[in-house]
Formats: C-alpha cells, structure tokens, sequence
C-alpha cells in the first residue's frame, strides 16, 4: 500500500516482550513528529535499562535523523537512528539499476561539556545525497566527479542528467546501505524498489525508523588509563586524534556553526535560490510569499 502522510494519524503502541525495546505502528503519521517522540521514548528506557531502543512501522520519512540523535547527544545520550530513503536511487556496487535508497546512519555523541557542543555523524551512504544533488541544480554549480550517473549508465557531474547514485567507499558503502534496509526488513518495511512507488496488492510500500539510545554510564568499565573520568577519557581521545592535525574538523562543528548563526541572525538562514525556490511553491499553492521581506545575514 502507498499512502502519504496522514493528518492526524495516532501512533499505535504494539506489544513488546522485551522491557527495553518499544514497538510502534506509526500509521503513516508525520514522520518528523513521529520520530521526536520516538527518541524521546528511547531515551527514557535507556534513563531505566542503559539502553532504549524504539523500531517504527509504517512511517513517513523523519527526514534529517542528525537532528535527532543531535537533541539526544545534547541531553547527555549517545544516540542512533536509521531509516531507508523514500525511493531506490542509488546502485550497489557492481550493479547498473538503482535498488537501494541513500539511506543515512546518524549518531551522536554528548561531547558538549568537551567540545562545546555533540559530535553527530550524519551521512548518506551514497556519495552524495539527492537532496544536495536538488541544491546543486538550484544553484547551477557541478556534482564531485564519480559521484552519480545519468540515464546511460555513465557517471556525470551535471545534476540535471542524474539518474541515479551511486554509493560511497564502493563496497563499503554498498555494504552500509544495506544495514538499512536489513534493518527495515527485520522490523516490517517491503522491496525498496516499491517503496513510495506504485501501488502493489498486498506489499508494504512504507519507511521504517530504528532509534537506539545508550546512557553512557552503562558502557563504563570504570578502568581508564592515568585514573581519567569518562568525560576526561574521552577528552584524551579526542586530543589524540587531532594533535599534529591542525585545521582538521570534528563531525558536528560545522552544525554547531551554523546554529551559532542562526542564533545571531534570529532565524534560520536562506540562500538566494531557496528562496527562489520558497517562492515557486508559495506560487503553487497560492500563499503570498516576500522574498525581499527578508534581510542579509550576518554571518
């Protein structure tokens, strides 16, 4: 069944024989809203058992699932959460058809009291996602080289001929790709080739989320080197990879750089062509939009 989301949909809490594990049937609600109450959920198992896991059903894509694990991580959790792309458009390795979505891993790690802020490890297993490749177009500048292929099969670096993706690291991307969607098999999703395609008697054609959430004092062993902390450890760490690496970046910085902005400007930030883009859609459904309303950020 191909459904989108459904307003108003009520989240259906399903039996789990496993105290730290939760099970929802999400009936196609807003995914994004769907997915906060999840991790939330999540961290409140990992609070009473060390870990908490949530698995999601029937669900609409949550979209960017770094901000999630992003909150969790700020809150003091080391957090995950994966969910399968809303369409196959990315070739395994060694293959010429698109079977496989871009399919993100994200976690997040509560560094903050450290760093200042949550190392968040937020990617797609592809090269590139779909969604940078929209934002190329828009902006009229080049994909990487070798990072999609047009309707030939041949790589190509001009986000209007791109057909598909392909996934990073060769097989190990191929290989990350599919955790998703053996994740979403486990927990009920179909083919991703059906996946929010057309409508197919008796398939399940629908998202899966996968939230896990670890307190980390239950990783503690307690044995950490020059009678360090946990938190100290993990600062020693941290300064061990990035001496003799000046300008290197932590996975994170740069989101934690770009709210600092946002924060400074009183608002979220737009380029010119989201604008453009804004208006497009405001045109469509017939709401008045002012791009000139708004005023150049102070970055």
């Amino acid at each position: 069944m191909v459904r989108g989301c459904v307003p108003r949909a009520e989240i259906k809490e399903l039996p789990s024989r496993f105290k730290a594990i939760a099970k929802w049937d999400a009936n196609h609600k807003l995914g994004p809203a769907v997915a906060v109450r999840a991790m939330k959920r999540a961290i409140e198992l990992a609070d009473e058992f060390g870990t908490g896991t949530v698995c999601v059903d029937n669900a609409f894509h949550y979209l960017w699932g770094g901000g999630y694990v992003m909150e969790a991580a700020k809150q003091g959790y080391i957090a995950y959460t994966n969910c399968p792309a809303a369409l196959a458009e990315v070739v395994p390795y060694g293959g010429r058809r698109p079977t496989l979505g871009t399919n993100p891993h994200s976690w997040g790690f509560p560094t903050a009291d450290t760093l200042g802020y949550p190392i968040v490890i937020d990617w797609a297993t592809s090269v590139i996602a779909m969604g940078r490749v929209q934002q190329l177009a828009r902006e009229g500048n080049s994909l990487p080289p070798n990072s999609a292929v047009d309707a030939h099969g041949k790589p190509t670096t001009d986000p209007t001929a791109v057909k598909a993706l392909v996934p990073f690291g060769r097989h190990k991307g191929y290989g990350l790709a599919l955790v998703d969607e053996l994740y979403a098999a486990y927990i009920g999703g179909g083919p991703p080739t059906l996946r929010h395609r057309g409508a197919v008697g008796g398939e399940k054609q629908c998202c899966t989320f996968y939230f896990q959430v670890t307190h980390p004092d239950a990783l503690g062993c307690g044995g950490f080197g020059m009678d360090r902390s946990q938190g100290t450890n993990v600062q020693a760490v941290l300064d061990d990879v990035l001496s003799g690496n000046d300008g290197v970046v932590l996975p994170g910085q740069f989101e934690a750089e770009a709210a600092e902005r946002s924060v400074r400007n009183g608002g979220l930030l737009f380029s010119r062509p989201e604008l453009a883009e804004l208006g497009k859609i405001a045109a469509a459904v017939e709401v008045p939009f002012d791009p000139t309303s708004f005023k150049p950020a102070l970055l």
